[in-house]
């Protein structure tokens, strides 16, 4: 569990965090440099779950030996099927980050939501839904590894 007290925002008692795959972890289906070793330790504290499109067939391959859950969507209604997981780990205690418009509900819904930008661009209605935004996956995966640094962005 991963816990901080924001004032004037919440206390966070985080015990999931949901992640998109492509545009958020991985570019063109790739991870991106430096993110397993974050997610890595990210699961010594909270259940790692990978809820994807899964645009170019490649999220098994790439996340295969990471602790963490993969759940590969139907092309239709991502965006709820997203926030659907997500509020069936509990809401209340599930960060999100995402970067794309499939994202928003999840963003919204989530205890946290983070939207990150990259390559593959940031959709404007997921970045309306998002409790913050950050440039770049390690930094969202990082706010969350060292979760004091919330309090500058969050806190009332």
């Amino acid at each position: 569990m991963l816990s901080v007290e924001i004032p004037g925002f919440r206390t966070l008692h985080l015990d999931h965090l949901v992640v998109d795959f492509n545009g958020t972890l991985a570019r063109d289906g790739l991870l991106l440099d430096g993110v397993v070793p974050r997610l890595e330790a990210l699961s010594a504290s909270l259940a790692l779950h990978v809820v994807t499109g899964d645009t170019h067939g490649s999220a098994r391959n790439q996340l295969q030996g990471l602790p963490l859950e993969l759940v590969v969507l139907a092309p239709e209604h991502q965006a709820e099927a997203k926030e659907d997981h997500l509020r069936g780990l509990g809401a209340e205690r599930t960060a999100a980050i995402g970067n794309g418009r499939n994202d928003r509900l999840m963003l919204q819904a989530a205890a946290l939501g983070i939207l990150v930008s990259g390559m593959e661009g940031t959709a404007i209605e997921a970045l309306q839904m998002a409790h913050l935004f950050v440039p770049h996956i390690h930094d969202a995966l990082d706010l969350l590894r060292f979760p004091q640094r919330l309090l500058a962005t969050l806190r009332g």
